[in-house]
């Protein structure tokens, strides 16, 4: 009598190969949601520091900043940065996580923020940008990656 081996995977492979994608699958979406946030952070930071080189533009052409309440002026159709093409037009006035950025400049600085992400402050918490400066929560303060005018604004 000949006994024939059934074909196939045992129950004990296939809960082993199952694991196996389980753990690999969970390791890479947990990378994908890290990549996504850390890109989110550099585009926030991209903007905000658009903003501060059009500020810096503006004041090596006029010799002072313009006097702009809210980042949201400075980002708008009739801004004079937008005007004098400083920035782009259609610059976002809210981050990627869809809050708005903070910004106010006067004739002898500016100061602009964002929060930052919300759901990783620690890795990808807020910054700050102003002439000269700039500060992450993540990183001690250092030279503008923006670039501030040549000698400095104005104290």
């Amino acid at each position: 009598m000949h006994h024939s081996r059934q074909k196939g995977f045992s129950l004990l492979e296939l809960l082993v190969a199952m694991t196996i994608l389980a753990v690999l699958g969970t390791i890479g979406f947990v990378q994908f949601k890290k990549n996504t946030a850390q890109a989110r952070h550099i585009k926030a930071k991209s903007y905000v520091e658009t903003v501060g080189n059009g500020l810096d533009q503006y004041y090596l052409k006029h010799g002072v900043f313009p006097d702009l309440g809210s980042y949201e002026a400075m980002v708008e159709a009739n801004s004079p940065l937008v005007k004098q093409h400083f920035i782009p037009t259609n610059t976002p006035a809210k981050d990627p996580w869809g809050q708005p950025y903070e910004g106010t400049a006067t004739k002898a600085n500016y100061t602009l923020k964002c929060a930052g992400d919300p759901s990783h402050p620690d890795e990808f918490g807020p910054f700050v940008i102003e002439p000269g400066k700039y500060s992450d929560a993540t990183q001690s303060a250092g030279p503008a990656q923006g670039g501030a005018p040549a000698g400095g604004a104005p104290q």
